[in-house]
């Protein structure tokens, strides 16, 4: 069984700063791509940012230069730097990972950003 548990949500002013953490536990051999995704209210989940492999990243274009995803390996912890942050990136954030047979999904941190 494998388990995700984001922390580091809450509510910030717009221009702030929040860090999300995901930390993986279970069975969390081979992870090969962990990311996180959100969901404002009446839109669908979207890709915010993924590192795939070691260092290889892919950022949603409305938070790239804002947003730096990194791993940490040794932890099994997977952490979201979120800068600059605008009234448009509330949502619930949830953190996701691919062991390349199957994903996994954390419950969700919700980010709220007011102006």
């Amino acid at each position: 069984q494998v388990q995700l548990v984001e922390s580091g949500g809450g509510l910030v002013q717009a221009g702030g700063s929040l860090r999300l953490s995901c930390v993986v536990s279970g069975r969390t051999v081979n992870i090969r791509t962990m990311g996180w995704y959100r969901q404002a209210p009446g839109k669908q989940r979207e890709l915010v940012a993924a590192i795939i492999g070691r260092d290889v990243t892919n950022y949603a274009d409305s938070v790239k230069g804002r947003f730096t995803i990194s791993r940490d390996n040794v932890k099994n912890t997977v952490y979201l730097q979120m800068n600059s942050l605008k009234p448009e990136d509330t949502a619930v954030y949830y953190c996701n990972i691919w062991t390349g047979f199957s994903d996994y999904w954390g419950q969700g941190t919700q980010v709220t950003v007011s102006s």
